[in-house]
């Protein structure tokens, strides 16, 4: 095993350590890549929403997307972002990060921009 393989172990086990604490309310998958790895949380009950957490392999900065999810009329997953932050640097950071997104800052963030975009001040009044 080379020492790349060997952290981005550690790291991945650190991080399923960490989700464990949301184990009732998110489904976990891992996925490798080329160039790095990223952890997919899947919300079971609450809110159809998809959170990824993204590493790459040649740096030590996380980046963290949201995602609204809907179905189509074939039944096929749409998802919509809804929130992004790239450049978490840090396991601590992104633990906070993911807390804060996890307890709804990518939901309440979602609806704030709904609310003051010009485009929809017709579907407001």
């Amino acid at each position: 095993m080379e020492k790349n393989d060997y952290d981005t172990q550690i790291q991945v086990n650190k991080l399923l350590k960490k989700l464990g604490i949301w184990k009732n309310l998110f489904s976990v998958k891992i996925n490798f890549y080329v160039e790095g790895w990223a952890a997919y949380l899947m919300e079971k009950n609450i809110y159809p929403r998809l959170i990824v957490i993204f590493k790459p392999f040649d740096c030590e900065y996380f980046s963290i997307k949201s995602f609204e999810v809907s179905y189509d009329a074939k039944a096929r997953e749409i998802h919509s972002e809804i929130y992004a932050r790239d450049l978490i640097y840090g396991f601590e950071n992104l633990f906070k990060e993911l807390k804060e997104v996890i307890y709804g800052k990518d939901v309440v963030s979602s609806f704030s921009t709904d609310l003051i975009d010009t485009n929809n001040m017709d579907e407001i009044r």
